[in-house]
């Protein structure tokens, strides 16, 4: 109710002063002051004789009530030409409200039925044209039949009169000081309404035109006021006035804490400014930054930049975000960082690519012995590339054991491509957030790492490692892998959106190099979207090789060496990698060599003699006793031993599978810290021995009287898989047979019930392991072939292969018709 009784200063006081020349010729000695209305007057009201017709004037946006006097201004033709006949005549009105405002032109539907009768007691003419009258409301009345339509509506009427019946009540005195009080109370706290209204309200005789000027002057739509004069019992009315009295007082109660509290925030907001202004004239007067020319300098910035369109157009709206925030608040700092890191990030940015692929093969080679297949891969792209000039990258997975290279291999292959070399280690990553990146909304939000290494990198088409992406965490954090998914698509990345950047950015240009110990690991779909590599252990010649490329003359520059300071020969060197270390990689003979290189470092400092060139006889010395002791073959004169071969993650391994007979009633027990797969390859191998016993020469009820023990040596290293099947088998069948097993002979594979021979992984490394065991032949699926076929021939020379696809041509090959030494007697007995 912010406009409540305000109209009664307003009847007197705006609408003259709206032209204040014409303010003389209208406020003069003759004006008449309409007083308010007193019993007398209502009684005179209630007597004087209406017309049976009247002029009706439709009023847009308020509804007239009896007694009370309202301005009003009209600009319809209509309207003008009636209230100018009925001043001249001084004829009586009748004022009705339009149900739609917007309604220029009303008809007899578009007006509410019951209004108020009216005098006209002033009319002026206003400087911008338009016709101001003063009315005053006389009684209410319903209309009959609207009788003309031009030049304005004229009706036929009814006069309605209120009832008063219950007027003289206690109970309405009680509700008509109720309402006094409260419009009262709403002229005290609204800052609208003059303090002379509370003098006029408490000087009001008449009840019924108490309600009627409240209603005139309350804050209420056009369609309540109708709904007040409509109601022509008084007590009634006076309730819902006294309702609507209520709502207003809550709604300004509300309206001044808020205005209020605004006031303060405001006050505080201004002194925070003068202050803010003082301390930046003071900052230029030192020479301090100013935020203007900071501003200025970004913008500079932006316009110099690669970037599409639709990203300018961010940045520029963001800058002018943050010419609107204060310096001093918080906002600031934030908004400034984050159009600092938008202006860092190279778009559009590349390096040029180097074609030259006969010196890119001479860097892959002078970096990395061996890799071939991974050198060949990044050949066929630069090849393809300087062919086709615009070609996605390839994203490829380096998977192999710890120490052969895969981390390094990315300088590598960036100074090949003439391109920068970034890193991110992904190694125990388990917040999504640290690929997507923070909303800006967090306190201290900042970019993905994936968009802070572009950053770093200053090109948009660096090669990128991401190491050990198969050690990513998945938790209540979220799951970083799923979020590597849009990052490694290249039918995604072209778009990778950060959620701290809010925008796309094209990782389509850049080579992702994945590394990865193990692929069983890896997320199925994030596998998929990569192209595996596998890189196996090196061999010992290759570690030898590696060690007098690299590693030495590596450790002699980081321990303040010449060459001449020291050296060590091939053998040496491979007396060291057999001895001193077990591992597919080299970071353990780097180690190793490290450890030689301090020992001539210390003499050289201490000015002692020592073993510049370090021979065999002097590794003991220098190193200590061996650590770990190469299996060899040996031999075949125990039946039941024969030797299989293992892939272990440092590389491969040869393992002896032990088997022993004693009398009982056909137990089996098997020993080894052995995993579930390895034991049911010994249970399988036990069931195909003894459902084709006749075939090698055995007695069924033979395995009821001798308990079998297959042991599996090296107790505390766990084992498993079923590449031991046909070695398990073979050694079974040269137990109960007691023939001996083929000389310096191994095998692999895996066996199923029915004796066939499958193919089974790691052959790589299980050839060496057997060449370095001296073993001569082995025994493998057919369908290993293809394995041997990818292998080099200087790997494979001295060794001969066997390729079988059943059980029986093992054993065949594998078991001699000799009988071991001290061969036991395994006869069935039957029982006395």
């Amino acid at each position: 109710m912010t406009v409540w009784l305000n109209k009664l200063r307003m009847s007197f006081n705006d609408i003259f002063s709206i032209d204040s020349l014409s303010l003389d010729n209208v406020m003069n000695e003759d004006t008449e002051f309409i007083p308010l209305m007193t019993h007398e007057d209502e009684d005179n009201m209630e007597k004087e004789e209406m017309p049976e017709t009247l002029a009706l004037l439709p009023l847009r946006n308020t509804v007239l009530f009896p007694g009370v006097v309202i301005p009003i201004t009209a600009g319809r033709d209509k309207s003008i030409k009636l209230l100018q006949q009925a001043n001249q005549s001084k004829a009586l009105i009748g004022v009705v409200s339009q149900k739609d405002p917007e309604n220029e032109e009303p008809e007899k539907g578009d007006i509410y039925s019951i209004g108020t009768v009216a005098r006209i007691v002033r009319m002026f003419k206003m400087p911008d044209g338009n016709t101001t009258v003063i009315i005053q409301g006389k009684k209410r009345f319903k209309i009959e039949e609207v009788i003309e339509e031009e030049p304005y509506m004229k009706a036929r009427i009814s006069i309605i009169s209120e009832d008063k019946s219950k007027s003289d009540t206690p109970n309405f005195k009680a509700l008509i000081e109720s309402i006094k009080d409260m419009a009262l109370k709403i002229i005290k706290e609204s800052p609208n309404i003059p303090s002379e209204a509370a003098f006029a309200l408490k000087n009001i005789e008449s009840n019924a035109f108490l309600l009627n000027f409240i209603s005139s002057n309350m804050n209420l739509d056009v369609d309540k006021k109708q709904g007040l004069l409509e109601i022509l019992d008084v007590k009634e009315r006076a309730n819902q006035v006294l309702q609507h009295l209520h709502e207003e007082f809550k709604m300004l109660e509300m309206k001044n804490e808020i205005q209020s509290k605004v006031k303060v925030e405001f006050d505080q907001q201004q002194r925070e400014y003068f202050l803010q202004q003082q301390m930046k004239q003071i900052q230029e007067e030192l020479g301090g930054s100013n935020s203007e020319a900071e501003i200025e300098e970004m913008r500079v910035k932006g316009k110099a930049k690669k970037w599409s369109k639709e990203i300018a157009e961010v940045f520029e709206k963001d800058l002018k975000k943050l010419q609107r925030i204060n310096p001093q608040v918080p906002e600031f700092s934030i908004q400034r960082n984050y159009l600092e890191f938008l202006l860092d990030l190279p778009w559009g940015e590349y390096s040029k690519d180097k074609f030259d692929l006969v010196k890119a093969q001479k860097v892959l080679d002078r970096d990395h012995y061996g890799l071939e297949k991974v050198k060949e891969r990044i050949i066929e792209h630069l090849a393809v590339l300087k062919l086709k000039g615009d070609m996605k990258a390839p994203i490829l997975c380096l998977y192999g054991p710890p120490g052969v290279g895969k981390t390094s291999l990315g300088k590598s292959v960036a100074e090949a491509l003439g391109r920068k070399y970034v890193r991110m280690s992904l190694g125990g990553l388990r917040d999504e957030a640290e690929i997507r990146g923070h909303r800006k909304t967090y306190i201290g939000a900042m970019a993905g790492r994936v968009v802070q290494n572009i950053k770093k990198a200053g090109t948009s088409n660096p090669v990128f490692v991401l190491d050990e992406i198969d050690k990513l965490v998945a938790d209540g954090h979220g799951d970083p892998s799923s979020a590597m998914l849009e990052v490694l698509d290249p039918e995604q990345n072209s778009e990778f959106y950060d959620n701290y950047l809010e925008l796309g950015y094209d990782l389509s240009k850049v080579m992702f190099i994945a590394t990865a110990n193990n692929l069983g690991s890896i997320h199925p779909a994030l596998r998929d979207r990569m192209e595996i590599i596998e890189i196996n252990g090196y061999t010992v010649e290759e570690k030898v090789e590696i060690a007098k490329r690299h590693l030495l003359p590596k450790q002699i520059k980081a321990h303040g060496l010449k060459p001449t300071d020291f050296s060590i020969d091939k053998k040496t060197l491979e007396y060291v990698t057999d001895n001193y270390t077990r591992e597919s990689g080299v970071r353990g003979l780097d180690k190793v060599v490290a450890k030689m290189a301090r020992y001539a470092a210390k003499n050289v400092a201490m000015e002692q003699e020592y073993h510049h060139k370090l021979k065999k006889a002097h590794i003991e010395e220098v190193l200590g006793p061996a650590r770990y002791s190469k299996d060899r073959y040996q031999g075949n004169d125990i039946a039941g031993v024969v030797t299989g071969l293992a892939w272990t993650p440092v590389g491969g391994d040869i393992l002896f599978i032990e088997s022993s007979l004693s009398r009982g009633k056909g137990k089996l027990t098997i020993t080894g810290n052995l995993g579930d797969v390895m034991r049911e390859s010994a249970t399988i191998a036990m069931a195909y021995l003894k459902s084709h016993a006749e075939e090698f020469g055995i007695k069924n009820k033979t395995f009821d009287q001798w308990d079998v023990n297959i042991h599996f040596p090296e107790g505390a290293t766990p084992k498993d898989g079923p590449s031991a099947g046909i070695t398990i088998l073979t050694a079974l069948a040269s137990l109960f047979t007691q023939r001996q097993v083929k000389n310096h002979l191994a095998m692999t594979g895996e066996i199923t019930l029915r004796g066939k021979v499958l193919p089974v992984g790691g052959i790589k490394e299980k050839i060496l392991a057997a060449k370095r065991a001296d073993i001569r032949e082995i025994i493998m699926s057919v369908e290993n072939r293809k394995d041997i076929e990818e292998i080099r021939e200087d790997y494979l020379k001295g060794l001969t292969f066997h390729y079988v696809s059943s059980m029986m041509d093992v054993i065949k090959l594998a078991l001699t018709t000799r009988k071991v030494r001290n061969a036991i007697d395994i006869e069935y007995k039957p029982e006395v």
